[in-house]
């Protein structure tokens, strides 16, 4: 008798579930929000003054269980300087018809160059399209930075960078609103007076 009703217990299942609403996302018309820390594709980010936060040490290519992540280092010199170290990557890609979106590669960033966006849109017609190259993963300019290469600020140093010592500033502006030596960038001297308001909306000539 059990061995019978294993059968009719399964189709009740079945038939009750033929009843119920449907849960159809009217996806691509409506595009359901993620949640904030969601796992979406990754970006390099950069400095407040431009500079690239990504010194090459290749630890997310070694933390990625699904070798997704393909980084080549690169000598910094000071005639071309992209990251404030002494190294920077000077190839960075993500294969995301490999990566699996874990995340372990963020925890072992030293320098939390690369973190993860909302973007989940990752399909494409082809293998090639899916790898994404530096330029791609690369964060945009946002207002007071300057694209790399180019030199750190005046009177900051590495270890500035990594403590969040320059958190405004761009080389040839005059704002920087924390310097750690206590050391007055060049040309800073008199620009208060003449650009006061306009320092505070952030609006500092070059």
């Amino acid at each position: 008798m059990p061995d019978m009703l294993g059968p009719a217990a399964g189709f009740g299942v079945t038939f009750s579930a033929m009843f119920k609403k449907r849960l159809t996302e009217q996806y691509p018309e409506y595009k359901k929000p993620t949640a904030p820390r969601f796992h979406g594709r990754h970006q390099l980010n950069r400095h407040p003054d431009g500079l690239e936060k990504c010194i090459g040490c290749e630890l997310c290519a070694w933390a990625c269980p699904a070798d997704a992540i393909y980084v080549e280092g690169a000598d910094n010199t000071e005639e071309e300087r992209y990251s404030p170290g002494e190294r920077y990557g000077r190839v960075y890609q993500i294969n995301y018809a490999r990566c699996i979106l874990c995340g372990l590669c963020i925890e072992a960033c030293p320098t939390r160059a690369l973190t993860m966006t909302n973007e989940y849109e990752l399909a494409d017609s082809s293998r090639e399209s899916l790898i994404y190259t530096k330029e791609q993963l690369l964060a945009g300019l946002t207002e007071g930075m300057v694209e790399s290469p180019h030199s750190i600020f005046p009177g900051m140093d590495e270890g500035d960078y990594y403590r969040g010592a320059v958190t405004e500033a761009a080389p040839g502006t005059v704002r920087q609103t924390a310097v750690s030596k206590g050391e007055t960038p060049e040309g800073a001297e008199g620009a208060d007076a003449a650009d006061g308001p306009a320092e505070q909306n952030g609006e500092v000539p070059v």
